[in-house]
């Protein structure tokens, strides 16, 4: 019994013990526990200020009162009643090797922040200067099959035409106008192939973009002379074509030269699945392109060599050209068509340039440059994007682009009273 009662006498002293701590305790304040970020505040709120370069064209603009009282409207309604602020323009100048910075104009709503302010920066550029990017020009032609009596596989959503006209709008800044050239049907091809040019551009050295995907166009004059498996010599044909003129042959998607096209050739035969104007060459197809290219006698070979590694992933170089040309494919693709690095020795290929990370000896999206064993001198190339339809043209472009390298020349942004830096001092009304 006595113990009984000692224990309820503890309990009582420790439960008055915890009563008087928490009266007397004193707790943070609920900005000292989740405090405000007062420095991304204030980017956000100049982003947002300058999202139709209006913040911009006011702090140019320094004796424009009115523009002035309307930017600080603008900050009010912007930030929560209880922040105050200060905005200040500064003009940029260079003295002694460094950057000198003098404030032009400010706006606050209170004499003083307090010692709990913090603040963001932003560069502002002038109305009145276009800043130009000039790129340098790939000193080659380019073709791009823009044939109107072939069909695409693998192309699904597009058509052979609509994939041509984008890559036109993506690579008409590196290329001489002149330069780049619409095949707009087989018999343009079949000129090219038999060593004629479609104008005055120059055949050798250029680069070919089919954008038919698994299928490639064929004239009617090398149709003609093919049946079945033999449609394969035509391929053949191609790779020792794009040897003699030192050809980039591109293939946009999937597995290349699996079909051979010509809507009146075939106009009464479907690749069973529905799609009229096409016989399939098989996998026998791109095995004789690189005989072909690599000056083998022809032999037919169906044997299927490319991989599926699924997700592959963009290169860094690739990465970094995204952002340097301004083109953003998706990082991450799907390849179900990638070509093995073994190809190399068999058809004497190098890699002058990677697209995808290679996974597992496989290469989702490559350059191969053939060059004769004991010699330097590259004879004719093949870019392939082994990816699973749909096709995403802006990895041609990108390949292209990745393979020539040519520089962007940028006007310079540091030119005198082309910039201000606007700061933006944000504090919390009544101290910290």
């Amino acid at each position: 019994m006595m113990r009984t009662v000692e224990v309820l006498i503890v309990i009582m002293i420790m439960t008055g013990a915890f009563l008087t701590a928490s009266f007397f305790a004193v707790l943070p304040s609920p900005r000292q526990v989740s405090p405000l970020n007062l420095s991304r505040l204030s980017l956000t709120t100049l982003e947002t200020l300058d999202a139709a370069d209006d913040l911009g064209t006011i702090a140019f603009d320094t004796t424009n009162d009115t523009a002035w009282n309307q930017l600080q409207v603008a900050l009010s309604a912007c930030l929560p009643s209880n922040i105050v602020y200060n905005l200040t323009a500064y003009d940029i100048s260079s003295g002694n090797g460094q950057q000198l910075y003098s404030a032009s104009r400010s706006v606050s709503n209170v004499q003083s922040l307090g010692i709990g302010s913090d603040a963001a920066s932003y560069m502002v550029a002038s109305s009145n200067v276009t800043f130009s990017v000039t790129p340098q020009k790939i000193a080659a032609t380019l073709y791009i099959l823009n044939c109107s009596d072939s069909n695409g596989w693998w192309i699904t959503g597009y058509t052979p035409s609509s994939l041509a006209q984008t890559l036109v709008n993506l690579l008409t800044p590196y290329f001489q106008p002149s330069s780049i050239v619409l095949v707009q049907n087989t018999t343009q091809l079949g000129k090219l192939l038999n060593g004629t040019a479609l104008g005055n551009e120059t055949m050798q050295n250029a680069i070919v973009i089919n954008t038919c995907g698994e299928a490639v166009p064929i004239p009617q004059s090398y149709a003609n002379q093919y049946s079945g498996d033999s449609y394969a010599q035509y391929c053949y044909q191609l790779g020792k074509r794009v040897s003699q003129y030192n050809w980039t042959w591109a293939s946009i998607v999937g597995y290349p030269l699996y079909y051979v096209t010509n809507t009146i050739q075939f106009a009464g035969v479907q690749n069973t699945w529905g799609i009229y104007g096409m016989e399939a060459t098989g996998s026998g197809g791109l095995n004789a392109f690189l005989e072909g290219i690599d000056q083998q006698p022809y032999l037919y070979n169906g044997n299927w060599i490319t991989g599926s590694p699924g997700v592959v992933t963009l290169t860094p170089s690739a990465l970094a050209n995204c952002s340097y040309y301004g083109i953003f494919p998706s990082p991450a693709q799907t390849s179900t068509r990638a070509v093995p690095a073994s190809i190399t020795t068999q058809y004497n290929l190098t890699v002058p340039s990677v697209i995808f990370n290679p996974v597992s000896g496989y290469l989702a999206g490559v350059v191969f440059n053939h060059v004769f064993k004991g010699n330097t001198t590259v004879t004719g190339s093949l870019f392939t994007l082994g990816l699973t339809r749909v096709p995403d043209i802006r990895l041609a472009a990108l390949g292209i682009l990745s393979l020539y390298n040519p520089v962007l020349y940028k006007q310079q942004y540091t030119a005198t009273g082309t910039s201000k830096l606007v700061v933006l001092q944000l504090g919390l009304a009544g101290g910290k």
